[in-house]
């Protein structure tokens, strides 16, 4: 299981590591420079329509993916029937959405903008549900090829609109956002034909015993997903709701700042992406985890902990290179969100392992104190502090977060506690920030620097042992599973 975790780890990484960064950088980051003072509402509306949504998925993704890994005849049984499921919640979350827009005073434009974006998180949620069969059904090559195809999609949508003037067409965020939904609409229909052909359904059934029973089976997944977006993603609607003192779009801001932020999620979500499906069928067949979440762990924190160096030391850099104002403010609480990620890595590993285990009740319980925390905070520091202060809440929100769940894990799991790994852990902290200190001081272009530091702590890494690149490279090419 450790040779196909690592090689198919490989493929999802290097596929989105050409797509997403042109998106990101190409596109993303092109559009907010474009239109700085909508961008903020924009960002707003879409962590509503994103929050909203996880409501009504009611967790069938990820209750799907974890039952379909360890029973693939449940495919044809369950396909037909939850496509009609997910129909009904969409009405729902249609009706839901634009109920509580109007309750927090959105009218005209915004909900113009917030139609398209609600289609757009149906198109998202139906997708991921059905490439949850996909992953269950252990078609991870195919998996991280759709992983990428909506980004591929918008990158090539954007550029015509943008730099193609096609049909005398004025590009705008309305425009934007029409692209996101058209990328989306192609991606959850290729998904579908996949899915469809391999569960040889022969229609859509209604069968309101099967939705009662996968409902009350799959709601704490779905209060659990709905909890972590909510705790991750509120703060940019707190922003833009709340009375500031400054007349400065704080919303827009902190999404400068945030956009890396959750582009490094993307990237780590790749990996619960992969252990979910694993993890769900070790545990069923009584395999032992403990050497995957080793490996996991080891080869998601040790990059991470160099980035979110290197971002603190480099950060105003970054910022500078990547916006053209507002730099100086940007970058203060940059980096504090990358050191946030760090707690972030910990409940991707941890508690996708627990999900697989079905301990839904803990890590629903952790996530309900991880939102109080984060409302609390962001109401107390907020007003004084802005974007600043919503940096600051989500670092303690996703370390508190982060490591109840390890420790939740720890216990479960009999995981022994390796005092040398910890010592080598606590040498390459250390020699990171030396590295990205000195590495920052060099007269040479601050790029050169940067990439310099990340590539000397991989190397440092591998001389504590943290990474064994020959072990994985003789893992890739084994025979073992």
């Amino acid at each position: 299981m450790k040779r196909k975790f690592i090689t198919n780890l490989v493929l999802i990484i290097l596929l989105n590591l050409l797509i997403k960064p042109l998106w990101i950088f190409g596109i993303d980051r092109t559009v907010q420079n474009m239109f700085p003072d909508e961008f903020g509402l924009y960002s707003a509306l879409f962590n509503f329509s994103f929050i909203l949504s996880i409501l009504f998925d009611l967790g069938l993704t990820s209750y799907n993916n974890r039952h379909i890994s360890q029973n693939h005849h449940l495919l044809q049984k369950y396909f037909s029937s939850i496509v009609i499921l997910k129909i009904i919640l969409a009405l729902l979350y249609g009706l839901f959405a634009f109920g509580v827009a109007l309750a927090l005073g959105y009218t005209g434009k915004q909900m113009h903008l917030l139609f398209f974006l609600v289609l757009s998180q149906l198109l998202v949620s139906f997708t991921l549900y059905l490439r949850s069969n996909v992953a269950g059904m252990q078609m991870h090559t195919a998996n991280s090829v759709l992983s990428v195809l909506d980004r591929a999609l918008m990158i090539g949508f954007c550029a015509v609109l943008i730099w193609g003037k096609i049909g005398g067409i004025t590009f705008s965020i309305a425009w934007f956002v029409y692209a996101q939904t058209a990328a989306y609409f192609i991606t959850a229909v290729i998904c579908f034909l996949i899915v469809a052909w391999k569960s040889k359904f022969p229609k859509l059934r209604y069968d309101h015993k099967f939705f009662i029973v996968v409902v009350r089976q799959s709601w704490p997944y779905a209060l659990l997903a709905l909890l972590m977006v909510a705790y991750t993603r509120v703060d940019v609607i707190m922003l833009e709701r709340m009375p500031l003192p400054q007349h400065i779009d704080e919303a827009g801001l902190y999404y400068k700042g945030f956009r890396l932020f959750d582009a490094t999620y993307q990237f780590a979500l790749l990996f619960a992406v992969l252990l979910l499906p694993m993890f769900s069928k070790m545990i069923k067949e009584k395999q032992d985890i403990h050497g995957l979440t080793l490996l996991s762990s080891l080869l998601l924190f040790i990059p991470t902990i160099a980035l979110a160096i290197g971002s603190q030391v480099f950060r105003t850099e970054i910022m500078g290179l990547l916006y053209q104002q507002n730099v100086q403010e940007a970058s203060a609480f940059f980096g504090i969100l990358m050191f946030s990620f760090l707690g972030m890595a910990g409940t991707i590993i941890y508690g996708t392992l627990l999900t697989a285990n079905g301990n839904l009740k803990v890590l629903n319980i952790t996530s309900v104190i991880a939102l109080g925390i984060n409302i609390l905070l962001n109401l107390i520091l907020i007003p004084h502090y802005q974007a600043f202060g919503a940096a600051i809440a989500c670092l303690a929100t996703q370390f508190f977060a982060g490591f109840s769940q390890y420790v939740i894990t720890a216990v479960k799991f009999k995981f022994k506690l390796n005092t040398n790994l910890i010592i080598r852990l606590l040498a390459y902290i250390s020699g990171v920030i030396l590295i990205g200190i000195g590495a920052h001081g060099l007269q040479i272009a601050w790029g050169f620097s940067f990439i310099g530091m990340l590539v000397a702590s991989m190397i440092f890494a591998m001389l504590l042992n943290l990474i064994d690149l020959k072990a994985m490279v003789r893992l890739i090419f084994s025979s073992e599973p």
